[in-house]
């Protein structure tokens, strides 16, 4: 090697770098790809789920909760709420209903939304989706 670091040697190591960590990027991308499919749940998204994501929004549940670890942190996560009430939709349109539960003095409430059976299933749906989504185990506290 030369005692002295030229310009032309600084420029080719410069694209010699840039085209490699170029096809690292392009290998890394399609690998995936090609295993998003394996993981991703996005065939289960049925109208329903749409509608209870509507609710969801509508409703401003993220202003409390957190989902997959987004949102507030206000009230617990909900993004495995499905699995910590049994798998059960009719137990979280239960828990849901009876809301606000008044008289603990000090403690957090959850307001009454006053949704329609419709709206109700198709929020216990959505939660029923999210908790199947694969997230690594995350978050790592299973309230939130």
């Amino acid at each position: 090697m030369r005692e002295k670091f030229t310009k032309s040697m600084a420029r080719n190591i410069f694209y010699g770098g840039t085209v490699f960590f170029f096809l690292v990027f392009i290998g890394l991308t399609f690998d995936t790809v090609s295993v998003l499919p394996e993981r991703d749940n996005r065939h289960n998204i049925t109208e329903q789920v749409a509608l209870g994501k509507k609710v969801w929004e509508v409703n401003n549940c993220v202003g409390c909760h957190t989902l997959l670890g987004e949102g507030a942190y206000f009230a617990p996560e909900l993004g495995n709420v499905y699995k910590r009430f049994g798998h059960s939709k009719d137990a979280i349109i239960a828990f849901i209903k009876s809301r606000p539960v008044e008289g603990i003095k000090g403690r957090r409430s959850m307001p009454q939304f006053n949704l329609s059976d419709k709206e109700l299933d198709a929020i216990a749906e959505f939660l029923k989706y999210a908790s199947e989504i694969d997230t690594a185990n995350w978050p790592p506290n299973i309230e939130g």
